[in-house]
């Protein structure tokens, strides 16, 4: 048993922290089977002639039988690994021991110890010391005996506002992130985990006038524990040898909006400073590579010439100069008499612009000193002996960012880096109206329930510990790696063979009509990258999401018209998405699905409060709409990137949607057409009773939780206790307490919802782990059922049930095709290509066909484009080249004509 792994992108060009996922199938990786990995150059292909690597194994799934369905791994990948092998130890070419030993004198040992008060990493190379509690997220970062950061602490800048005599004014306040608790998640041997919870609090000054009777009492920053606000969880990585540490920051808003408007959002880090002014180097990342390369005291007078001129090119390139005092007399003389640029700053406004400043004193003006459209998230700030280099992931794309080098002529430097800008308007995250649009504006709810209490944000960062001030090269490799994380894939064909994550289908070119489904799948996801980027789809609170629906008289999508502007994860386009990475292999599809998981997972879902455990459906604004379901927050959108990439802030959000069935009692999904009655609350099989499987088969599979397991079987046992099994309902009465589902009645609600919003896909995968022959059967009775004429109905249900509650054809063809399979039924596959086929996505070459037209400037248009069959159409014809391909044929002279 041999699992190939590849790079994601490009190989890294630097050692580098890896962690990522491997499915297995049932019964094939045992609990206590050992691993090991082989790293092969470029160009090499056998193991023989391959190095062993360490790494560090851990099971994040099991299957039934207890066996490992998937497993996450750590290792640190050097530059001149051009692929990697993972294998089961008794058929590695040597012995475990062998390997340990090997690696044991190239790799060093990462180390953790936890005392009362704090908790020590060490990688071999940095020591970083973490508080267990209190103020101040990092107490120190050392690389041999120099200390390079000396603090690091959460900022929140609090904005109120009042209105006084006609006038607005505006005060701001900072709160500082408070450690609640500290765990050590992982620690070693090569990746160690340390997760920090906590929340804002407020801080107060005590002037040296505070008591009379202290008279040479200083100035003291003390903390209210009584103003805490903006819950936060931050985890840090480290791993084995390297210098680089990453961050995962996420906030929690649990504010008012009309009261608590958040001004300013970062990390702050405290950088020890040595030396003279002009051996302290600071940069500043561009866009296209380029730096701000300046220095507190730069070199540059109207008098560098010859040898100075000399000295100013090594200290622009980050170089240690030295002078005679006796020989360079005149020139100190002029450097002391030149400026001392303290501080700097860049700013990123827009997704098209940002602005460089620099000044001298906190009384004196902000000097440009250049400005650009996209800047690559990177600064440093250093000095003799090291220095720390700062990377926010995705810095323009979820602008307003900012990145600061303040007071770097002091002892100590800040390096703050801005998750939202205080240079920017402050956070505003009231709703745009004060009333709801139902009929007008497709808004779900006569209820208002635009709240942004419970959403969270979730932003990514890297530091770096320096021995000295990177060179061209070296700033080279880290911003490449802030832009494109280093990431470890298992191939399509693997991901494939093992039916991770149910079914899907390998692109398959071998005839001309899957060559042409082919390029209509790849065509898509093509359309929509390049709307993101022409639509400018970007922002703090928007990065990640597509829209709804299209306006073509405006030639907008409709941003303003309540239900149909985000698409908020409504019917699926996170599965879209992963599934076409996974059966390609791509990075930039890898990186779009990515996105949307970081944006879907956090701000559209409600993390705590009354709603916690359920999502926003589509709207304007993100947290907008009165509908709160289940089906937004549902584990089975975000599971692909736990598993693949091991993530723990997903892990987290897996967890919380665990019992997401309880807060239907609190907001029952379906008030509007069923009133108060003997049930706690009234649910659909689909969405909300798939999102709760979803939930509930992955809390099951991560943790061997059987109590879970068993709230599917109810389900499931109810479902077929109905008259009409599946195709009966689909609204039920429902008590979380029992996990009961209680029929009332065969037609009660329409179907469509029950089939798009990812219930095939949780529940072909489901029945992987079930092995219950009713419940395949069920489903494929349904997906038979679905598209027959009323005549035929009636034969079964005898007109119980109306052909008018099985709406929208195209969004059926999942489960059509998994009926059609099933039951060997010729007819009903295909009505299915016949459906696909038909379809627009089908004959519609998107970015071939887009016209140019003109609103606010020049855009490339279709204008009928809409995201929910975009998402459907593409899932539902992956699948089916899965589950029916041989019905396709049959179907080519209909392609062809058509």
């Amino acid at each position: 048993m041999s699992v190939k792994l590849k790079w994601l992108g490009k190989q890294a060009a630097a050692p580098v922290g890896l962690t990522w996922g491997v499915p297995w199938k049932e019964g094939e990786l045992l609990r206590g089977d050992s691993l090991v990995l082989y790293s092969e150059a470029a160009g090499m292909e056998n193991v023989a002639s391959a190095s062993a690597l360490r790494v560090q194994s851990w099971p994040t799934a099991f299957w039934p039988d207890g066996s490992i369905k998937w497993s996450a791994h750590a290792a640190v990948g050097s530059s001149d690994s051009g692929s990697f092998q993972l294998e089961l130890a008794k058929q590695a070419a040597a012995s475990v021991q062998e390997l340990d030993a090997a690696a044991e004198g190239e790799q060093p040992i990462l180390k953790v110890v936890t005392t009362d008060e704090s908790i020590i990493v060490d990688t071999g190379v940095i020591v970083c010391t973490f508080p267990r509690s209190g103020r101040g997220v990092i107490r120190s970062i050392k690389r041999g005996e120099q200390e390079l950061c000396s603090g690091g602490d959460l900022v929140c800048l609090k904005e109120s506002r009042n209105q006084l005599h006609g006038a607005l004014t505006l005060q701001e306040e900072p709160f500082h992130g408070f450690v609640h608790t500290a765990v050590v998640e992982q620690d070693g041997p090569v990746r160690s985990v340390i997760k920090l919870t906590g929340k804002h609090r407020a801080s107060y000054n005590l002037s040296q006038s505070a008591d009379p009777n202290k008279p040479n009492q200083q100035n003291v920053v003390r903390v209210s524990p009584s103003r805490e606000w903006i819950p936060f969880t931050l985890r840090f990585y480290l791993y084995a040898g390297l210098d680089a540490i990453r961050l995962v920051h996420t906030f929690f808003y649990d504010g008012n909006p009309h009261a608590d408007y958040i001004k300013g959002l970062g990390l702050s880090l405290a950088v020890p400073m040595r030396g003279p002014l002009y051996n302290r180097h600071v940069r500043l990342a561009g866009n296209d590579g380029g730096f701000l390369r300046e220095s507190p005291k730069s070199l540059h007078t109207r008098r560098t010439k010859g040898k100075y001129r000399e000295l100013f090119e090594r200290q622009a390139a980050g170089e240690a100069v030295a002078f005679d005092a006796e020989e360079d007399a005149y020139f100190l003389g002029l450097l002391e008499n030149s400026a001392v640029w303290d501080d700097f700053k860049l700013v990123q406004h827009s997704a098209d612009h940002y602005v460089v400043m620099k000044r001298t004193k906190a009384e004196c003006c902000w000097l440009k000193a250049g400005e650009g459209s996209r800047a690559e998230g990177l600064a440093y700030i250093g000095s003799e002996g090291g220095g720390l280099a700062a990377g926010m992931r995705n810095f323009w794309k979820k602008h307003p960012a900012s990145l600061e080098l303040r007071h770097t002529a002091a002892s100590s430097a800040e390096l703050n880096v801005w998750f939202w800008s205080p240079d920017a308007p402050a956070m505003d995250l009231r709703h745009y109206d004060t009333q709801t649009y139902v009929e007008s504006a497709y808004e779900g709810s006569e209820e208002l329930r635009a709240t942004p209490y419970g959403i969270a944000n979730t932003n990514e960062l890297t530091l770096w510990c320096t021995a000295a001030t990177p060179d061209e090269e070296g700033l080279a490799h880290r911003l490449a790696e802030n832009q494109s994380p280093a990431q470890l894939v298992c191939e399509p064909e693997y991901l494939h063979e093992a039916r991770a994550f149910g079914i899907w289908s390998l692109p398959d070119r071998s005839t001309a009509a899957k060559a042409q489904l082919e390029e209509r799948l790849d065509g898509i996801v093509a359309f929509y990258q390049a709307e993101v980027e022409q639509r400018r789809w970007y922002g703090f609170w928007d990065f990640g999401d597509f829209m709804h629906s299209y306006d073509p008289v405006r030639h907008v999508w409709n941003y303003d018209l309540g239900g149909c502007a985000w698409q908020n994860s409504e019917l699926v386009p996170n599965m879209w998405l992963w599934l076409m990475f996974m059966r390609s292999g791509r990075e930039d599809v890898f990186r779009l699905a990515e996105a949307m998981t970081r944006h879907t997972s956090e701000v559209d879902v409600y993390h705590f409060g009354e709603y916690a455990g359920l999502g926003s459906r589509h709207n304007v604004v993100h947290w907008g709409c009165g509908c709160k379901e289940a089906r937004i927050a549902m584990a089975g959108l975000h599971r692909y990137y736990y598993y693949l990439t091991a993530d723990e802030r997903i892990g987290d959000m897996l967890d919380e949607v665990k019992d997401a069935d309880y807060s239907t009692v609190v907001l029952d999904p379906m008030r509007a057409y069923f009133p108060k009655d003997e049930h706690r609350t009234h649910i659909r099989v689909g969405p909300d009773w798939a999102a709760f499987s979803s939930n509930w088969m992955t809390r099951w599979e991560r943790f061997e939780d059987t109590v879970y397991r068993d709230k599917i079987v109810t389900g499931i046992n109810s479902i077929k206790q109905a008259k009409y099994r599946l195709i009966s309902g689909p609204t039920y009465g429902y008590d979380p307490a029992t996990n009961v589902l209680t029929p009332f009645g065969e037609d009660n609600y329409g179907r469509h919802l029950a089939i798009c919003m990812g219930a095939p896909q949780v529940w072909f995968e489901l029945a992987m782990m079930l092995k219950d022959p009713e419940w395949e059967d069920m489903m494929g009775e349904l997906g038979v059922y679905y598209n027959w004429t009323q005549e035929q109905k009636d034969e079964l249900t005898g007109g119980e049930i109306s052909d008018s509650r099985f709406e929208h054809p195209v969004l059926s063809i999942a489960i059509t095709a998994y009926g059609a399979f099933r039951r060997q039924d010729a007819a009903t596959a295909a009505f299915a290509w016949q459906t696909l086929l038909g379809n627009a996505f089908a004959r519609t070459d998107l970015l071939g066909e887009a016209v140019l037209v003109q609103n606010i400037r020049s855009m490339m248009e279709i204008d009928w484009i809409n995201t929910n069959e975009a998402a459907q159409w593409s899932l539902n014809t992956i699948i089916s080249l899965e589950l029916i391909p041989e019905a396709l044929p049959a179907m080519e002279k209909e392609l062809s004509r058509r």
